[in-house]
């Protein structure tokens, strides 16, 4: 009954942040006019996904947070602060499965606007593929399934090259007996915010 609660009260702080995020179209706008960097929207994104084996914007805002620990512009405790709510926000429309696209895509442009052009940038260097988040997988020991049914929804995808594979887990957020993937990156950029 507890899980159900909690699980309710981070619904509820997904939707309220997604309703905040709709009321800075307007900001956004009027620093475009005077020639300032633009803020991310839910319909553009900083990071580039048109790269062959690019990842989502959202796993590439994970997985890039995380990297970004390993140099000169790893998140601050202030962005900490700012960012934690939204990648629960975000965390818990993955598990209600009830959020909508634009809701996940509010949290996404608000987690983009904490971050700043050098980080953007940074992580858009990274140029963040399928294969990488698969190494990084490897590395926190999860396993990355190669079409075994809980991966592949029934044992679809055994024709699929490897990187393609990867694709379809990623997008559904399976890692076979892992419990996803999406789910164990956002669980590690909490984790790291928490700790700030």
């Amino acid at each position: 009954m507890k899980h159900m609660i909690t699980l309710g009260l981070l619904a509820l702080l997904a939707l309220i942040l997604a309703a905040c995020g709709g009321t800075s179209a307007a900001p956004a706008a009027a620093s475009a006019s005077s020639g300032a960097a633009p803020v991310a929207t839910a319909s553009a994104s900083r990071l580039d996904t048109s790269y062959e084996g690019a990842l989502p914007q959202r796993n590439q805002l994970l997985l890039g947070t995380l990297r970004l620990e390993d140099g000169n512009s790893a998140v601050t405790k202030e962005q900490a602060a700012k960012l934690l709510p939204l990648w629960q926000g975000v965390r818990a429309t993955m598990n209600s499965g009830a959020a909508s696209e634009a809701e996940t895509n509010a949290l996404l442009a608000q987690i983009e606007a904490v971050l700043t052009s050098d980080q953007i940038a940074a992580i858009g260097e990274l140029q963040l593929t399928q294969l990488k988040l698969q190494e990084w997988a490897k590395s926190q020991g999860l396993s990355v399934g190669t079409g075994e049914g809980a991966a592949m929804g029934g044992g679809s995808g055994q024709s699929l090259s490897p990187e393609a594979r990867a694709t379809r887990q990623a997008e559904r957020g399976a890692t076979g007996t892992s419990g996803g993937m999406a789910a164990a990156l956002v669980d590690a950029v909490i984790k790291l915010l928490e700790s700030k």
